[in-house]
C-alpha cells in the first residue's frame, strides 16, 4: 500500500477509494506471462501498485516490478487504461477502492526474479495457456485485453 493510500485510510477507514496505479505484464521469450501469487488474498496477478503523490505512472510501474520481482523494465508499452465497474473491489481486509489501472507490456527486462516477501507468496512465469484460474479480480481486463491483442 502506498503511503498516500496509508495515511488517506488513517483518515476514512475502510470507505471507497479512487486509487490510480500502474502495473506491468512482463512476459519472457518463451512468450509466458510472468504471475505472482499475491499474499492479502491468494489470488494471482501481475506486479503493480498505487501511484504516489508526484510520481509518474511509468515511474510508479517501474518501481513496482522491480520491488515485488527484483526485474527492472528497459522499455514499457502501454497496454491499456482499465477503470469501471470490473475494477472495483474490497480487499480482505475491508478496504473498498474503484481502480484505475495503466497498464503496460515489457517483453525487455534486466534482472533476477527476486519476490518482495510481504506481498509476493509465489512468483513464476506461467503458458498463457495455462494461466490460474483464479485471477486478482482488478487484473483480469487487462489480462484478457492481453490475450485477445496478442490471439493467444
Amino acid at each position: 500500500m502506498s503511503e498516500y493510500i496509508r495515511s488517506l485510510r488513517q483518515h476514512l477507514g475502510h470507505t471507497p477509494l479512487l486509487q490510480v496505479g500502474a502495473s506491468v505484464i512482463v512476459i519472457n521469450e518463451a512468450g509466458q506471462m510472468l504471475m505472482q501469487q499475491r499474499t492479502d488474498c491468494g489470488s494471482w496477478g501481475y506486479a503493480g501498485g498505487s501511484v504516489e503523490l508526484g510520481e509518474s505512472v511509468e515511474q510508479t510501474a517501474e518501481r513496482e516490478l522491480f520491488e515485488e520481482t527484483g526485474l527492472k523494465a528497459k522499455k514499457l508499452e502501454l497496454l491499456g487504461v482499465y477503470s469501471g465497474e470490473k475494477m472495483q473491489y474490497t480487499y480482505p481486509n475491508g478496504d473498498k477502492v474503484s481502480n484505475v489501472d495503466i497498464v503496460y507490456t515489457c517483453h525487455e527486462y534486466t534482472g533476477e526474479l527476486k519476490m518482495q516477501a510481504s506481498e509476493v507468496s509465489q512468483l513464476k512465469f506461467i503458458d498463457i495457456c495455462d494461466l490460474p484460474e483464479d485471477i486478482f479480480p482488478p487484473n483480469r481486463p487487462a489480462i484478457e485485453d492481453y490475450i485477445n491483442k496478442n490471439k493467444i
